[in-house]
């Protein structure tokens, strides 16, 4: 069976102040033309559909096109919800839309139920593990403590349990939305930690044939069975480097697993440069950046007059710029971001609590923190999806 491995389309979702809303239609027309002429058997969409839970109308349009070029193309769809998702919304005409052919897995109780799709030698069986926000789902999954790898690891229980029932041969595909370790992030995905950790181990998904990741957006190999597609288009300059492609996975008979990346089209390069102003508008290596978008990283000890507008005459698509002086670690002048840059919530909580009072929290008071962090990240999950 030859899958089409794709996630991480943030329907609706702008790059800095460019609209990609006619980026993400010529996506949609490269996967149709993907599908049809490297005979595709089954697509999965592991989650981030929209880029939000109440998404603009026209990215709602573009995905109802989308789901009318799916199915005319014929060939079955399994697609889950992300963390950007609305499960509810994005499910809402699943039972519909499933007679074309296009299977929505938004509810966490049906990780064990699968999408079965046939082929030459037998079944091959789907399982869509949407998001799942630990806080949100830790009483359907009957864990303790609420935390990432407790909820996944019972959601691939009910996989596994189910996978048992089946014919022997049954070969297995999971798809699932989480931040698997091994990965590399950019600072285009939402933060997922809970509990002070965000990553799961790959083990977690034993027992299966592929699983086709969702969340990071770099396409990147975990094992030869584990596998992130990243997002077609790039959301942040941290994916200047990113290769945007889809994963085309063949399945053999015995569950042996073969991929290849297949490209996929990208509207303008992206660039990251650095100087002072006058070595940017001046260097001739960045000649080939001219028509890129670009973000520009300015280290003049002094702020320059003017600079984007000056910019913009070497660089007009200039998109980002920032101002990083060249100073000495412990100069006092160096920026209140740059000396948090790289540092978790809990982190600059503790540094904090030690300024005011001398000393850093001790382990309980750091149970609390974590704690008080963990619960207003979940509300504002729980209003982000409210009806």
């Amino acid at each position: 069976m030859r899958i089409l491995h794709t996630s991480d389309w943030h329907l609706g979702r702008a790059f800095h102040r460019v609209n990609m809303l006619d980026a993400q239609a010529d996506f949609v027309g490269h996967l149709d033309t993907t599908v049809r002429e490297r005979a595709v058997d089954a697509v999965v969409v592991s989650g981030d559909v929209y880029d939000r839970a109440v998404p603009p109308l026209a990215a709602v349009e573009l995905f109802d096109d989308t789901l009318h070029r799916l199915a005319d193309l014929g060939v079955p769809t399994v697609m889950i919800s992300g963390n950007h998702d609305s499960a509810r919304r994005l499910g809402v005409g699943a039972g519909l839309i499933d007679r074309a052919g296009i299977h929505l897995r938004t509810e966490p109780s049906a990780c064990g139920t699968p999408v079965v799709i046939p082929d030459t030698f037998g079944d091959v069986a789907f399982y869509g593990l949407p998001y799942l926000e630990p806080a949100l789902v830790k009483a359907e999954f009957e864990v303790e403590k609420a935390g990432h790898k407790a909820v996944l690891a019972a959601a691939m229980d009910r996989v596994r349990a189910d996978l048992a029932t089946r014919a022997p041969g049954t070969r297995s595909v999971v798809l699932a939305h989480a931040f698997v370790t091994g990965g590399e992030a950019s600072d285009s995905e939402r933060d997922i930690t809970v509990g002070g950790v965000a990553a799961v181990p790959a083990g977690v998904f034993d027992g299966v044939d592929y699983v086709a990741l969702g969340h990071l957006h770099g396409s990147q190999t975990i094992t030869g069975r584990v596998r992130y597609s990243g997002s077609p288009l790039p959301y942040s300059f941290s994916e200047a480097e990113h290769r945007k492609s889809m994963w085309l996975v063949d399945l053999d008979a015995d569950g042996s697993v073969t991929a290849e990346r297949v490209d996929c089209p990208v509207p303008r390069e992206l660039a990251r440069i650095r100087g002072t102003l006058e070595e940017l508008l001046d260097d001739p290596d960045l000649a080939p950046h001219e028509e890129a978008w670009v973000e520009a990283t300015l280290t003049d000890p002094v702020r320059p007059a003017d600079p984007m507008a000056r910019l913009t005459e070497r660089f007009p698509h200039t998109l980002s710029l920032v101002f990083d002086p060249e100073r000495a670690p412990d100069d006092p002048d160096v920026s209140y971001a740059r000396r948090l840059a790289g540092r978790s919530d809990q982190e600059i909580a503790d540094d904090f609590v030690a300024h005011v009072r001398g000393a850093g929290p001790d382990e309980d008071e750091q149970t609390v923190l974590q704690a008080a962090f963990d619960a207003v990240r979940a509300d504002a999950v729980v209003r982000e999806v409210a009806p």
